[in-house]
Parts: C-alpha cells; sequence; structure tokens
C-alpha cells in the first residue's frame, strides 16, 4: 500500500523543459492528432511525459541506481527510448495536470493523488512482446497557455515560451516523398521575424534551419526539405507569415492567431509507484472511454487501471535494484 511519504518529488528545471520539447519536436511527424483536437494540447502532453523521463534518469544518476537506456524502436516513435531497471523494461505512465484548482490541491495535499487511477490504456497494454515490463505511475501538475489570454501573461511578464505554428498533415506528412523545392518565406509584418522551420530530409532524418525574416520581402531558402512540420518563432509574429513550395504549388498562410506555446510551467513532479505488468493485469479493472477521471475531464481510449494507492513503492524498488541480480528486482 503506498503512502504520501512514498511519493518522490522531482524538481521541474528549465533544462528538462527545454529537453522535452526537443523531444517532442523530434518526434513530430510521427504524431497524428485526433481530429477535432488541438495539436497544441496533444505537444505539451507529449513535452511534460519527456519531462518526467528525462527527469526519472536524473533521479537514477543521482542516487546511483544502476540502469540501462534501451531503443524501444516502435514504429511510430523510431527514436524513443526505455530505461531498464535489473533487466526489465519501465514503462513510465505520466499524467499532466494543468487545472489550477487541482494543481493548487496537490501542492497542498499530495495525498489526493493516492486517490487517483493508475490508467495504462488498454490497447497498448494487450500489445505483445512486453513481458516482465514494470509499469511506472507519474504527476506532472504544471499551468500551460492555451488560451491567447494565459499567452499574453506570458510575453508580458517575460516567462520563457515556445511558441510553434504545427503545419497541416499534407506537408508534415506527404503522400510522396520528394523535395519540397526552395521554399519561400514572406511575412508581412513590419520588423525582422526570427524563425526556425523544421521537418524532414530524404532519409527522414530531423532537419531545420534557423532564419531572419526580413519584413515584407521574401526569403527563398534551399535546405532540401522533404516535408516540414513547424514553424517555430522567437517572439509572437504580429502579422501573417507565408510559406509556398513550388514543387507542391502550394502556399500555406499563418496567422497571428495559428501559434501555439507549449511550454510546461511546472515546479516539480511526483512519481507515484510501480507495479509489475503481469500483477496490473491481474488486478486491473476496466475504465471506458468518455469517463471522468482525476487526470482528464473525459478520457479518449478506453483504460485499464488500479488504484495507485495500490502501487508498490519505488524506493523498495530502487534499494532490489542495486543489491539483486537481473530479473528478481520486482
Amino acid at each position: 500500500m503506498l503512502t504520501a511519504a512514498d511519493l518522490l518529488h522531482l524538481p521541474c528545471t528549465r533544462d528538462l523543459t527545454e529537453g522535452g520539447i526537443a523531444c517532442a519536436l523530434h518526434a513530430l511527424p510521427y504524431i497524428y492528432h485526433r481530429t477535432g483536437s488541438s495539436p497544441y494540447e496533444h505537444l505539451r502532453r507529449v513535452v511534460a511525459r519527456a519531462m518526467v523521463e528525462l527527469a526519472f534518469r536524473r533521479y537514477l544518476s543521482e542516487q546511483g541506481i544502476p540502469f540501462e537506456v534501451k531503443s524501444a524502436a516502435p514504429f511510430a516513435e523510431p527514436d524513443r527510448y526505455d530505461v531498464s531497471l535489473a533487466g526489465r523494461r519501465c514503462d513510465l505512465q505520466s499524467f499532466l495536470i494543468s487545472h489550477r484548482d487541482q494543481i493548487a490541491e496537490i501542492r497542498r495535499d499530495p495525498r489526493v493523488v493516492l486517490r487517483a487511477p493508475a490508467l495504462v490504456a488498454s490497447d497498448g497494454h494487450a500489445a505483445g512482446g512486453h513481458a516482465g515490463d514494470l509499469y511506472l505511475f507519474a504527476f506532472l501538475p504544471a499551468l500551460v497557455t492555451a488560451a491567447q489570454s494565459d499567452l499574453q501573461k506570458v510575453f508580458e511578464t517575460g516567462q520563457p515560451h515556445c511558441l510553434i505554428h504545427v503545419m497541416p498533415e499534407t506537408w508534415k506528412r506527404p503522400s510522396k516523398w520528394s523535395p519540397l523545392g526552395a521554399l519561400v518565406l514572406k511575412s508581412e509584418a513590419e520588423e525582422s521575424i526570427t524563425l526556425e522551420i523544421g521537418g524532414q530530409a530524404e532519409g527522414r532524418e530531423r532537419r531545420s534551419c534557423l532564419l531572419e525574416l526580413p519584413p515584407q520581402r521574401r526569403l527563398e531558402v534551399e535546405t532540401g526539405f522533404f516535408s516540414l512540420a513547424y514553424l517555430r518563432a522567437k517572439s509572437k509574429p504580429n502579422a501573417r507569415i507565408g510559406i509556398h513550395s513550388p514543387v507542391r504549388k502550394e502556399t500555406h498562410m499563418v496567422s497571428t492567431l495559428d501559434w501555439g506555446n507549449i511550454w510546461v510551467y511546472g515546479t516539480d513532479m511526483l512519481l507515484a509507484g510501480y507495479m509489475p505488468r503481469e500483477e496490473f493485469s491481474r488486478r486491473a479493472n476496466f475504465i471506458q472511454a468518455g469517463a471522468r477521471v482525476f487526470q482528464y475531464d473525459q478520457t479518449h481510449v478506453k483504460n485499464l487501471a488500479v488504484p495507485i494507492s495500490e502501487l508498490k513503492p519505488l524506493c523498495e524498488l530502487f534499494e532490489r535494484v542495486k543489491t539483486c541480480p537481473p530479473q528478481t528486482a520486482a
């Protein structure tokens, strides 16, 4: 049985957020967004998940807990790597909590997370090839800027931000894999704009280019892009930006409202507990899609769940990892 004393508090530092953003932008060409959902909301969750994974590895290193990092190599995330403890892969399930009242409640009394469900998507759990895995669960209470008014406050107070525009699917994942040609960009602003464009080259390796976009003049860029996933602006543009591919014979216009901030503003995260995959299978109950739970106003997929309070303490796992041979730590 897990208690509040078993929860591990890890700090959210700026380098973790920057690392999480780098991971999210790298994975962006492989991320599918649900129809009708915000790609920026999805990306903020990807950033949060990467932050927790990076913080977890840092904690293990600082505590002298031996671990390995191995390529997971799933088709949709070819650059994903997982932590392995004593030969057992750790599947870290993390939850971004962004409602202000919940954040305040967790900070006031972290015990509230013990009443939350430890969720695993049932489709993912049913996938084969994961015998012996450990499920670890974590929470990241953090503010996000989902509204334009929130974003304006970030600018006014000088807080860090990552302002991006996600390109349409036809640019991000074109059906025909061929060069986009010499891209032409033009800003309608009256001042220069520092802009990064990112996508993929011929071998699907990531490619990015940093540009200084002059005011109201065309800028031609030949960098060998085969797809374009995002634009990233150093500061919020106050006018439209257009990008044209001569090969596609298409121009994509980006208005001043077509930008999202994917910075995640957290102070600390909670590593809750763990459970071996086999035990989780035996003890979990189904939670149907559309249900309201602590982590989500409405779940989007069918989940399996056990109460967080029924997980095993991580500190006990880490002590066994330090002393036990592989495959016996859990």
